[in-house]
């Protein structure tokens, strides 16, 4: 399949047929299986999703954003159609909300659907949100989106268990907080991944994460990424007391996404130790 996507005209390869499993980070593997486990927890999120949250998010992203399609946004759906043939995912539904801070996620448990951001779409080129939106084609692909509107809304969703419960399922939904988005963090490790797969070349998500962490439009031609994984560098070696590491524990715990930085780290892990290459048969 070929692709233009910034002006450059690429053969991309498709894995229509790929075990989802094989790409999955493994960190995000073991933590699905374990939220799997927890007695009726699947249950009792499916229905909250599918009669009640899910339905008023799918409305107000109607009322409030603008669709993508071919007449709309086409060179987006193009990297949309693009990334569903190389992932194998039926293709969602997507939308552009009108919003400054670069963002974008996918809701819809039972009727996925995509939104991205202005604020995400002026700062990343052709290629990176190309990127992006094989990240959330990703979360579909996988089987994360059950889940993710869990993580996004958890306030919301223990308020309805405790209405539901009297307070009990609240005070019981708390202590699952910290596993849901311990989850949540990991499940972008895949999703990274299968962006990559989408994009094919590694300097696109680098990029991407740099500007996640602190792009800016004017002044983006002055960032290196060498110093970009300088800054992993950095941070992996203020491990030196248990008291860092407590710290680093207090600044995770309570995020949905892991720093850009760390994003940009697993995922060269991924490719330097030849994994990509061996699951994909590309050389990046």
């Amino acid at each position: 399949m070929t692709s233009e996507q910034g002006g450059k005209r690429r053969k991309l390869k498709t894995f229509p047929q790929l075990d989802p499993e094989m790409i999955m980070h493994p960190w995000d593997v073991k933590a699905t299986n374990t939220l799997k486990k927890v007695p009726g927890f699947e249950t009792v999120t499916r229905k909250i999703m599918e009669y009640g949250l899910e339905r008023v998010l799918y409305l107000e992203n109607i009322a409030d954003n603008v669709r993508v399609g071919p007449n709309m946004f086409p060179r987006l759906h193009k990297s949309l159609q693009w990334g569903c043939k190389i992932l194998g995912v039926p293709e969602p539904e997507m939308y552009v909300n009108m919003a400054p801070e670069p963002n974008a996620y996918t809701y819809g448990h039972t009727r996925p659907f995509i939104v991205l951001t202005s604020g995400l779409i002026d700062m990343l080129d052709a290629e990176e949100r190309f990127f992006v939106i094989g990240h959330e084609l990703g979360h579909i692909k996988f089987g994360h989106v059950l889940y993710t509107v869990l993580a996004e809304n958890l306030k919301q969703v223990l308020e309805i268990i405790g209405r539901a419960t009297l307070g009990i399922g609240s005070l019981l939904g708390t202590g699952l907080a910290l596993p849901v988005l311990d989850w949540y963090r990991k499940a972008e490790l895949s999703a990274d991944r299968a962006a990559l797969l989408c994009v094919q070349d590694k300097e696109v998500p680098f990029r991407t994460f740099m500007k996640l962490a602190g792009g800016s439009q004017k002044l983006y031609g002055e960032m290196q990424q060498s110093e970009f994984m300088r800054q992993i560098r950095a941070y992996e070696e203020a491990d030196e007391s248990t008291l860092n590491k407590a710290y680093k524990f207090l600044i995770t715990a309570f995020r949905t996404h892991p720093f850009p930085i760390m994003r940009a780290k697993y995922l060269d892990e991924w490719i330097t130790s030849g994994d990509f290459g061996r699951v994909s048969g590309i050389e990046v």
